[in-house]
Parts: structure tokens; sequence; C-alpha cells
């Protein structure tokens, strides 16, 4: 018996040992499966918050447990206390008795830590309610930290404004964000899947796309820019960025596509290259394209050693059309100025425009200075025809042309371009509507401008101005019936000045609208003492400047002046020249109109020089048309002379005018002209301009046989 009971003792410690084994063998086991996938065992005892937790450490190689206990509510953060209780109430609820929850816990030293917390219930009592629930808790910083860089990093990509597109290996599409859709028109299922080419414009080639993939392979990345096509056909420029990305754990490549919609950014600085560069009025290139091509054209001509030549064209009296007809008006008169002078010259050659009415020409492979006078010619011919308007208006204008030439007169763009304009300006002095070649002794003339037009300045103040009268003589009467108001400048420092050089720089200045006002009034002052002395039907004609006419209230002057002297409006005559008529007819029409209401006479001076519409001169209110003179001189041996003035004379009596000829030196143009029926011849053969004193003297000592002898026809060249 006593045998038996060792055997048994013996036996129940042999078990004990094998289970104690047993035991120790499975928690070395399961402290190393906790050391190795880095979890925590925990159970917690609900009846008295009692958490009781295994935490593996590491020993040697191996893993081993320690075993601490502590309240709950000690080792879970304040914040997510109420968390763990909401998992708590769910876990009891739930039929599967499961417990999940991610709860920030206390880590020591290291302060909290984000944990992945499982568990189930299991221990209950009699009554069913739960005692003990049992699981594992696991550190998730690190999973967490990643989740959430991937989150932003995904809300970033949704959000941003640039087009992200991932593409494989193949080019097929994997991932877009909302921009990608947005700027190509497409749907997210429409693209994932297929290749990138869906998005190819026809105007690159397939050798591009086949490049771009080589060097995305080869370099890992490719930028540039391209054309794509939306899916409804449109195109847009993108710039695009691409980059290779590697995955080693897949071995696989990934590329990351930027597309940047940059159409508009280019069409903007095509526009701002355009208008640095191109007149937007008529779309011709401006003052720095200009230098840039002379430039360019003047190291052709020196290595070729040809000449290059600069014309610099002015529209003459362009200001005084763009005042009358308005600012639109005188934008299509630029617009057509450019279209006629590009034509004329050819598209070979560049045309300019400088600003305002000025252009520039330049010509390139010139052989002789001649050839660019050639060309300057065929301009000036080819504006003759009248401008035809986009409101189908025509207006005729002239060009003023300055030339200068490379090398015989400068070697650098702006000296060339700075001598053409001096040489315009003495096209214009000359009278306009031709054109001049630069020379050395301009630069003179030019500073001799400046100082009359300084001098001009003080003319009234210091009385320099003055008044001389040239009689007009009535052929049917054989008696003076009026004079010509002309005026004159002497200066102390600068002597006589003829009217040639400083009425142009008045009209410049704007000083003849002063200038123009006192001549008036100093005409018909003169003709109002001459009335006292018994001349009560002389009449005078006064020049109007086109200034005089477009700005300002010239019938109000004139009203005032006759009304101040006491004279009888239709004892004046005012003279504009055919040119500023014809070139304003019909604006000028209805001004004209309130000069006829006052009773003043209008006259037309320099007839036959410009170029006239009949059918605006018979809707002009005029009474008077003055034959040039230039038709005159030849009189009456020149056959095309004589047929032009026997027609004009003609012309004007049918529409019932007074025909006055200008510059009569002989009696034979004196008798050509009574047999034509002109009605009032003014010249040399009567009598040359005279001061006030010498003109009434002359007048009232006026007999028909006082009339000058042929045999003394003295050709004279005088002052206008």
């Amino acid at each position: 018996m006593l045998v038996l009971l060792v055997v048994l003792v013996v036996r129940r410690r042999q078990s004990d040992h094998a289970f104690t084994q047993a035991l120790d063998e499975r928690g070395e086991r399961l402290a190393l499966a906790l050391w190795a996938t880095g979890e925590r065992y925990w159970d917690y005892h609900l009846p008295s918050g009692a958490l009781r937790r295994l935490i593996s450490v590491q020993r040697g190689d191996d893993g081993g447990l320690i075993e601490d206990t502590l309240q709950a509510t000690a080792l879970i953060h304040p914040d997510d206390l109420e968390t763990a209780r909401q998992a708590l109430v769910a876990c009891l609820d739930d039929a599967a008795s499961r417990y999940h929850a991610v709860l920030r816990v206390s880590d020591g030293d290291a302060g909290w830590c984000w944990v992945r917390v499982r568990g189930r219930v299991i221990e209950r009592d009699r009554a069913g309610a739960v005692v003990r629930i049992a699981g594992t808790a696991l550190n998730v910083n690190a999973t967490r930290e990643a989740e959430r860089e991937r989150q932003i990093a995904a809300e970033v990509l949704r959000s941003m404004s640039e087009a992200v597109a991932v593409v494989d290996a193949e080019f097929r599409f994997v991932s877009v964000n909302p921009a990608f859709l947005r700027m190509t028109g497409y749907a997210e299922s429409d693209v994932i899947g297929r290749t990138a080419d869906m998005l190819d414009s026809d105007q690159h080639d397939t050798a591009l796309q086949a490049q771009i993939r080589l060097q995305a392979a080869d370099e890992g990345r490719w930028s540039g820019e391209l054309w794509q096509r939306r899916k409804d056909g449109d195109e847009f420029l993108a710039a695009v960025e691409l980059r290779t990305v590697h995955d080693a754990e897949l071995d696989t490549r990934l590329h990351v596509a930027v597309l940047n919609d940059i159409t508009q950014h280019k069409r903007t600085e095509q526009e701002l290259r355009y208008l640095a560069n191109f007149d937007t009025l008529t779309s011709l290139p401006n003052r720095a394209l200009l230098s840039e091509r002379l430039s360019r054209a003047i190291i052709r001509a020196h290595r070729q050693d040809r000449r290059v030549a600069v014309l610099f064209l002015d529209l003459d009296r362009f200001k005084d059309v763009n005042d009358s007809l308005g600012h639109a008006a005188g934008d299509r008169i630029l617009r057509a100025a450019a279209v006629r002078l590009q034509q004329t010259v050819g598209t070979q050659h560049t045309v300019a425009r400088l600003g305002g009415d000025e252009f520039t020409v330049v010509i390139e492979d010139l052989a002789h200075a001649h050839d660019a006078e050639r060309v300057a010619r065929e301009i000036i011919n080819a504006f003759e025809a009248p401008l035809v308007l986009d409101d189908r208006r025509e207006i005729t204008i002239s060009p003023s042309i300055g030339i200068s030439l490379y090398p015989d007169h400068a070697q650098v763009p702006t000296a060339l371009l700075k001598h053409a304009d001096t040489a315009m300006y003495q096209a214009k002095a000359a009278g306009r509507r031709t054109f001049m070649r630069y020379d050395d002794n301009m630069d003179i003339a030019v500073r001799q401008r400046a100082t009359l037009s300084g001098a001009l300045r003080k003319v009234l103040d210091r009385g320099e101005l003055r008044l001389v009268f040239q009689p007009r003589l009535s052929l049917p009467a054989s008696r003076i019936t009026g004079v010509e108001a002309l005026l004159r400048w002497y200066s102390p420092e600068h002597g006589d000045i003829p009217p040639n050089d400083f009425i142009p720089l008045a009209e410049e200045s704007g000083l003849i609208l002063e200038i123009g006002e006192w001549v008036l009034r100093e005409a018909c002052m003169v003709l109002g003492r001459w009335r006292q002395h018994g001349l009560d039907a002389m009449t005078v004609s006064v020049n109007v400047s086109v200034l005089q006419l477009l700005r300002g209230d010239l019938p109000g002057v004139v009203a005032r002046v006759l009304e101040d002297t006491g004279i009888p409006p239709h004892l004046l005559e005012l003279e504009l020249t055919e040119s500023v008529l014809m070139a304003n007819a019909e604006q000028t029409a209805t001004k004209l109109q309130a000069f006829r209401a006052l009773g003043v006479s209008l006259a037309i001076d320099d007839f036959g020089t410009g170029y006239s519409s009949l059918a605006y001169l018979k809707r002009l209110p005029i009474t008077t048309l003055k034959i040039d003179k230039a038709f005159v001189d030849e009189l009456p041996h020149d056959a095309e002379d004589a047929a032009i003035t026997s027609t004009v004379i003609a012309m004007g009596h049918s529409l019932g005018l007074n025909v006055v000829a200008e510059g009569v030196e002989t009696a034979a143009q004196m008798r050509f002209l009574a047999d034509k029926g002109c009605d009032e011849i003014q010249g040399f053969w009567i009598a040359q301009p005279m001061d006030a004193l010498q003109c009434l003297a002359f007048i009232r000592n006026w007999r028909p046989e006082s009339l000058p002898r042929p045999s003394a026809p003295a050709r004279v060249v005088t002052l206008p």
C-alpha cells in the first residue's frame, strides 16, 4: 500500500512537472510570438478595472515576457477614454463579444503611442455577465503616420490645379487626379488602362513620342511642351514634367506625369511679343523691330558691299485731316496708307510705322543711290490716287519723304533714321509731296529752323510782322477792284524771312492761330482806313490756314473782327488752298456755310494744283477760283497750259464763280486771259506787293492808261 502510494505521488509529480514544463514551453512560444510581431497581450478585469498586460522583451536572441497590472484609466490617454468606453459597450452588445479600438496609451518615458486593440470576452459569471476580456495590442504609430501621409498626399493630389497622371512602363494610365479629368474632359473610367497616346495631337509625329518614352526609361525623366487633345477634340499646349519611379519590391516601373495647360500663357507671350515688335493699328513693324531689321540689313550690306536706303515718310497735313474728320477716320487713313505703302515697295522690303503719321521704309540691296529716289518717286505717285477707307470714303493725302543711305550718310541705324528725318523736313519745307536726299547742309538748315521757331514765338510782342498788299485788276472794268493781303516778317537778328520758311513753322507750333487772327484784323483795319479815303468798294483777300479752319471758332473770330473794324462782310474774301478744301470736302462744306452766312466771300487759291472733285466743288459755297501761277507762266505759248486755263475759266463761269489768274507778268498773258473771259488778274505786270500807304497811293492814282507797257516784261522771281 505504501509502495502504491509512493508510486502515485511520483507519477503525480512527474505529471505536474510535465504540465509545468509544457506551460513554460507555451509561455516561451507566446513570448517569442509577441516579441516577433510586436504585439502585447492583455486582459481586463471588468469588476476591478484592473488591466494586466504581458510585455515582450528581448533576451539575447529570444523574446521574454514581463507582466504588470495597473488601472486601465491610468494607461489610456484622457482624450481616448470615451473611445475606449464606447468600444467596450459595443463589445458587450456584440453577439460575437469582440473588442476593437485604436487608442493612445502610455508608453513610459516615450510618452504616448497609438495602439490597435483587439480582444474578446474570455470569462463570464454564472449570470452570464462579462467578467474578463483578453486580447492583444499592436503599436501602430508608424503605420498610422504612413497612412496619414498617404491621406495627405492623396488630398494634395486631389486638390492640385496641375493635372497628374501615373502610367506604367507601357504608358497605360494607372491613376489620374481630378485636375487631369477637368483638363482633358475625360472620366476616370475612360482613361484607366488605356495608353497615353489617346491624348496625342497630330501636331507631333510618332518619333517624338518614341523619343519621350526612351528618354524616360533611360534617364528617368523628361520635360517639355506637348500639344494634347481633349475629349471634345480641342487641342491645348501642355508643359509636361515626367519622372520615373521604381518599386523595388514589385520590380515594376511607373511614370508620374505633371501637366500644366499653358495655351493661354503662350498666347499671352505671343501677344506681348507682337506688341513689342509690331504696331497694333497697322500691323507693321514698330520702331524696335525696325531698328533690329535695319541693323541686320547694314551687316548684310557691309558684307556684300551694297547700299541700304532709309526712307522717312510723313503724311502731309495729316493732323489737320485727323482733327477735322475725327480720330477714328484718322486711324482708317493710317491703315489704308500702310497698305498702299507696302503694296508699292513690295513685301521684300521693311515698312514700319514709328508713330503718328510717320512711316519708314528700308530698301536693301541697292547698287546706286538713284534707285532709292526711284522708289520714293513711285511712292509719291502711288499716293496720287485717293485712299479708299473701309467705310468706302475716299481721302487724298500725300507724303513727304526724306532719304538717307548707308554707307554714304551714316553707319548706324539711329544716325540713318535721324538723317532721313532731317531730309523729310526739308521736303516739307520745299512744298510737300516731294522727296529730298540728305546732305550735310541740311543739318545747318535744321538748326536754322529751330532758331527761327524760337524767334517766331516773339514776333507779335516785338511787332516784327507786317502786311503788304498786291492789287487785283478787273479786266472788264480795267480798274483795281481789290487787293490780297500778304504776310511778311522782318527780324532784327535774321533779316527778312520768306513766308515759305516761317508759315510752316507757325502751323506746326500752332502759332498760326494767333498770327492768323492778327493778319485778319490788321487787313480789315487797313481797309477801314482806305474807306475813309473814298475806296468804299475795295475788297481785301486774306489767306486762311487749314489750322484756322479746323481748330477754334474761326467764324466767330471773323464776325468779331468785322464788327470791331466796321467792315461790310462782302468786302472780305477768305482764301483757302485747293488741297485743304478737297481733303476734307464734306466737313469743310459745313464749316464754310458759316462764313457765307456772314456774307463773307470765299476763294479757292492755287486751283488746279491739287486733286479736285467737281461733285464736291459744286457743293462748296465758293465765290472765286484763283488759277495758280504755274498754269499762267508759259501762256500763251504752252498749248497744255492754255487748254487747262481756258477750261478752268469756262468751268468757273459755268458754276457762277469769279475767276482770278495769279502771277501775270506779261502783256501777252493779260491779253490771252482777257480773250478767254478771265474776270481778274494779279501779278507783277500790274504791281508788286506794297505796304499800305504805297498801295493806297497806287490805287488812287490808277488809270487804265497807266498799265505797264509790254516792252518791259521783266521776269521777276520774288516772295509769294
